[in-house]
Parts: structure tokens; sequence; C-alpha cells
């Protein structure tokens, strides 16, 4: 099935569809497309870059914990 006929389809399944949550989703997605050139950090609170930094520097201090290690000890 080419893009056309794949778009067609859409757009049909998409007017005759009644669930309101498929239809936020489908917004979202489609408002997320639409905002290619946001790089996805500066979308991110100061709270949230904050924690990821604080992250970095736990690994870089070598304050890191083998997900296989965490397996074994947890019995999983």
């Amino acid at each position: 099935m080419g893009n056309k006929a794949i778009k067609l389809e859409l757009i049909e399944w998409v007017a005759n569809l009644e669930d309101d949550a498929t239809l936020n989703y489908l917004k979202i997605v489609k408002e997320s497309t639409n905002k290619q050139d946001d790089d996805w950090w500066n979308l991110l609170s100061d709270q949230e870059k904050s924690g990821i930094y604080r992250g970095l520097r736990d690994v870089d201090a070598g304050k890191v914990v083998a997900h296989e290690d965490v397996k074994t000890k947890y019995g999983l």
C-alpha cells in the first residue's frame, strides 16, 4: 500500500472516529510534529533539567549500580 492510499485510509478512519481519547492523542501527535524546530531539552522545566544534571554528576562520581546487580538484589 502506497503512502497516498495509507493517508486516504487514515483520513476516512479519523473522520468516522468517535473515541475522544484517541482524537485527543492524535491531536497531541499532530501538534508535536509541528514543533520539529524545538529541541526537547528546551521543553523541559528547570527542575527536570536539574534532575538530569544531578544524575549525570552521580554517574561521573561513580555513584551508580549496575542493572544486573539491582535485579539480583531484588530477585528479578
